[in-house]
This record gives structure tokens, sequence and C-alpha cells, in this order.
């Protein structure tokens, strides 16, 4: 297992949480698909920034596939209908450490990926996660792109850089 990671590109690069997918209803309510995994976790922040407007949480619910929010700033349906794809964010100074072992998705994508044996595979541009665990996705300096479950048999260390079995490798 790796060390946490340090934040790549910086603290204060903005990492997003949730993304407004929609009004919901007539009083300022949005639709929030969510990128943390539950719809409290938001309330950890005071503030998000969303399209460089301050948004302040007044409430948040969990919603069918996300949560519904209310935000202090927004009053009707047409101010919620024009957030639409707006992504709701946060600088990475603001997210809790991490422990051993525990990474941020945001902090893999754009690390190199090498081999056990040092050798240059590519860049990480992706993690999903499909349900059985997390899948980063890595390109290769050809375009051509290759997925590794993130565990420890496939990926033994990440520490500003992505270390992959070449078993795994595809």
């Amino acid at each position: 297992m790796a060390k946490p990671l340090p934040p790549a590109g910086g603290a204060d690069r903005p990492v997003t949480l949730a993304a407004v997918i929609g009004a919901h209803g007539v009083t300022g309510e949005v639709r929030l698909k969510l990128f943390t995994d539950a719809p409290d976790n938001l309330k950890a922040y005071p503030a998000f920034d969303a399209g460089g407007r301050a948004l302040t949480l007044k409430a948040v619910r969990p919603g069918s596939n996300g949560a519904i929010a209310r935000f202090a700033e927004i009053a009707d349906r047409d101010a919620a209908e024009a957030l639409r794809g707006v992504a709701l964010t946060v600088p990475r100074s603001a997210l809790p450490p991490l422990g051993e072992g525990e990474y941020y998705h945001a902090d893999l994508i754009g690390l190199p990926a090498v081999s056990t044996g040092g050798e240059a595979l590519g860049t990480c541009v992706a993690v999903e996660n499909f349900g059985a665990g997390d899948v980063i996705e890595i390109e290769r300096p050809d375009g051509k792109r290759f997925m590794v479950p993130m565990r420890p048999e496939a990926v033994p260390e990440w520490d500003g850089r992505i270390v992959v079995d070449p078993a795994f490798v595809r």
C-alpha cells in the first residue's frame, strides 16, 4: 500500500463534489449528481464554487440517483434551472485528510503510470467504479487506453506515480 498522495496540481486545485443536473420543484431546489459517497458529505463545506459564483448549502437530502439540495442564493425554479450543468467544487485543501492506503480520485488523475520494472506505461486519465471497486484508466503515449483494478496486487504502490504489475497491463 502507498502513503496518501500530496495533492496533485496544488492544494487549491478545484475538486468537483457534485454537478447540478436540473431544477427540483418551484422553490429553487436543485437535483445533483454526486461525486462523493453520500449527500451528507456535502454538509462539511460552507460554500461551493459554482462556475465562479459562491453557493451556500442550506439543506441536502438523498434523491433518486443523487441528491436534492437547497442553496441560500437560489430562490426560484428559474435560478435553479440556470445552474444546470454547473459543477460544484471546493479547493483540494478543504478535503479531509486521508489515511494509509486511501486516495482521492482527483489525486490519481494525471499521474504517470509505470510498470514494477520501471517501464513508462502512460498517464492515468480516469478512475471509474462499476460496482466491484475502483478501476484506473491509463492512456499510453500512442493514445490507446487500458484499465487496471485499483487493488494491491495490480497497483502495489502510488506515490507521485502509479506502479502497475505487468500482469495487469493489456
